[in-house]
């Protein structure tokens, strides 16, 4: 079922028009190449619509084949907004140059997820053309709200009652080794850490905001997290990730804020976390008492997740990839990831598979194009047998 030369030249060259018009998640104007993904789903035929959050920002294109035949819906996903470009200078070519150099294809996007968002909706012109012998229907997500975290795109298409809701989906995250069944998932906080303003140069000793959130961190970084049990192979894990407080040298701050990032397992849910932290933010009020108790404010929370590989979507692309003849493993990621987001609505989620990379979210992105044809017939071939 590999696609043939001409078809993987068709899906190069859509990545490259996409690479080329700077996507970076919170900074540039996604209108450009959301244009690019309109022109070429309008020419094939393919009904697709934008995406927009509560407050009217866009936040991402949905492409839809309806099948004949009555049966679930499945989903595609790829996100075409990008990580920033860090030190251009750093780079040996241009983020947006979107040039094909021994065998690569090259630029910010190229990995995450641009090549896959072409090759899916390649996928979804050749189903438009069978349409009436398959059973359920295909979405397309062109996610352009991944990247600044708010995840829109995906919440935007899930809470759309007019949108038939997926029994699962497939995210093209690169990779070409591993299927992606599961990951840890995360609980995140800030945590406000208070003390009695003085300055710096009086003869009272006073503990400082800043101090108090020190002592805050050994706590943390001292606690005994359990380690992976069950069948799900990771462990949990702990990190501050951000401490602000304090202005200049003369005066002892009154408030320091830390920002907490708790990576969490079935075992170690997030509520294990909150309990966790809370518990170390009161022992440290108990050993230096300050005016006001440590404040902690939940600001995210997805589930970790796994699915068994005889269950859907993950049995379609593993036995796809097998009978392409491409060794594959299922894995359990440790980063979070949107199939995290679907596995709190209740929906099952593969969370990679794609061509090789390297440099994502850092300098020199690039995609392997060596395997691009077994990869889509891989897909195609998953999407085939989900919708029959």
């Amino acid at each position: 079922m590999s696609g043939s030369p001409r078809q993987t030249a068709s899906v190069v060259r859509l990545a490259q028009e996409l690479i080329r018009r700077p996507s970076r998640g919170g900074i540039d104007d996604y209108g450009p190449v959301l244009a690019v993904l309109e022109e070429w789903l309008t020419a094939r035929d393919l009904p697709h619509r934008r995406l927009y959050d509560d407050t009217g920002g866009l936040v991402g294109l949905l492409a839809e084949v309806a099948g004949g035949r009555p049966g679930p819906w499945w989903a595609l996903d790829a996100c075409i907004d990008t990580a920033p470009f860090g030190d251009e200078d750093a780079w040996s070519f241009s983020p947006v140059c979107g040039d094909v150099v021994d065998g690569w294809l090259l630029g910010r996007g190229a990995a995450d997820s641009k090549l896959a968002a072409s090759m899916f909706c390649h996928i979804a012109a050749e189903l438009r053309g069978r349409a009436d012998e398959l059973r359920g229907g295909l979405a397309v997500l062109l996610d352009v709200g991944e990247h600044t975290g708010g995840s829109g795109g995906a919440r935007a298409y899930l809470s759309d009652p007019a949108v038939p809701r997926p029994a699962g989906v497939m995210i093209g995250y690169p990779g070409v080794d591993e299927v992606v069944v599961g990951g840890r998932g995360l609980w995140r906080a800030t945590v406000a850490v208070h003390a009695a303003a003085g300055h710096s140069g009086s003869s009272r000793v006073t503990v400082g905001a800043v101090s108090r959130a020190a002592h805050l961190v050994r706590l943390l970084d001292e606690t005994e997290l359990p380690g992976a049990e069950g069948e799900f192979p990771l462990p949990p894990k702990l990190s501050v990730t951000s401490c602000h407080g304090g202005q200049g040298f003369s005066v002892v701050p009154d408030l320091c804020e830390l920002g907490v990032d708790v990576r969490t397992t079935p075992g170690f849910d997030a509520r294990a976390a909150e309990a966790l932290v809370r518990a170390a933010a009161a022992e440290l009020d108990a050993r230096l008492p300050a005016p006001r108790p440590t404040g902690i404010t939940p600001v995210a929370a997805w589930p970790a997740f796994r699915l068994a590989e005889d269950e859907q979507p993950a049995a379609a692309l593993l036995d796809a990839a097998a009978r392409e003849g491409l060794p594959v493993r299922a894995k359990t990621a440790g980063p979070s990831n949107i199939g995290n987001l679907l596995a709190g609505e209740g929906i099952a989620a593969t969370a990679g598979f794609g061509v090789p990379y390297e440099g994502l979210h850092g300098v020199d992105e690039r995609a392997g194009l060596k395997d691009l044809p077994a990869v889509h017939a891989i897909y195609l071939r998953a999407v085939l047998t989900l919708l029959s």
